[in-house]
């Protein structure tokens, strides 16, 4: 009885982490075209073609890696205090 309700804890919280990843991804997506320089850095690069567009966004993409190591650097640095 006390093991399935550890279980059953344990898969609550799984999904309110997962929700919770779920909103931060979807308000990155609502807010991402607000943030100035995001997909307009030199190193982005665009084709163009009749009726076609290919988008590979190297800079931006090594910027957003950049500021999330960053940030889960400092977050994993904090937990161990």
């Amino acid at each position: 009885m006390r093991q399935s309700m550890r279980n059953v804890d344990a898969i609550g919280r799984a999904l309110v982490i997962g929700g919770v990843v779920i909103l931060v991804i979807g308000l990155a997506l609502m807010f991402a075209d607000k943030v100035p320089f995001v997909g307009r850095l030199p190193g982005d690069i665009t084709l163009r073609g009749d009726g076609w567009t290919v988008y590979a966004p190297i800079a931006t993409s090594i910027v957003v890696s950049l500021v999330l190591t960053a940030a889960l650097s400092l977050f994993a640095w904090l937990a161990r205090r």
